[in-house]
């Protein structure tokens, strides 16, 4: 009974080993030049609010990914401020902000909802304040953290990270701060995580 139980285990796995050894470099993933590997496996998505296919991720693809992440390894979300103008850098530090008070996950829904499906036209930083005092946040702590160091330094940090890992669209996803999928390659969003798990705990 345990020898079979052994065999039916292996052959289950088959696939999926034979699979994973089909990821290859320049074909699957690419490897972002002068960039350090990070110290832990990590998954970091890059994202806009004002982009449409983000939107989508967030509501398809984003679940399968925080449910499947594999143990050990951290998922992150770094803003880009290079869509939407001036209201992209708006909107990427009003990402910093909902993370300092700690409702980034509240607040990123619903500053997608009020975009792509309240259709709101965000132009100036009240209307994102309104978002946020729609959704349970005091004007007041909003305004003591729309400027403060903090904020002003994940900003900083987001934008440096998107230049470093050479981001030049979204969604994209950057594993272990080196590799990048290559999006041309793959078949659906599953496939996606897929390589993105398999980079993060193994490369």
């Amino acid at each position: 009974m345990k020898k079979f139980l052994l065999v039916a285990a292996v052959l289950l796995m088959f696939p999926l080993l034979s699979q994973a050894a089909q990821y290859k470099e320049g074909v699957h993933y690419s490897v972002i030049k002068g960039q350090q590997k990070t110290d832990k496996p990590e998954i970091t998505e890059y994202f806009s609010f004002f982009c449409g296919h983000c939107y989508q991720f967030s509501l398809n693809v984003l679940p399968k990914l925080e449910k499947g992440l594999p143990a050990g390894v951290t998922f992150k979300q770094s803003h880009v401020d290079f869509i939407g103008g001036q209201m992209g850098q708006e909107l990427s530090r009003a990402f910093a902000v909902a993370e300092q008070l700690g409702v980034e996950k509240k607040m990123e829904k619903a500053i997608f909802r009020a975009i792509h499906a309240q259709r709101q036209r965000l132009t100036n930083r009240d209307d994102v304040r309104k978002i946020f005092i729609a959704n349970g946040v005091s004007g007041k702590d909003f305004d003591s953290a729309i400027n403060s160091f903090m904020v002003n330094a994940r900003v900083a940090q987001m934008r440096r990270a998107a230049q470093d890992a050479q981001i030049n669209g979204v969604p994209d996803l950057v594993v272990n701060g080196v590799y990048k999928i290559e999006k041309g390659a793959i078949k659906s969003w599953d496939e996606y995580l897929a390589i993105a798990f398999w980079l993060a705990k193994n490369k």
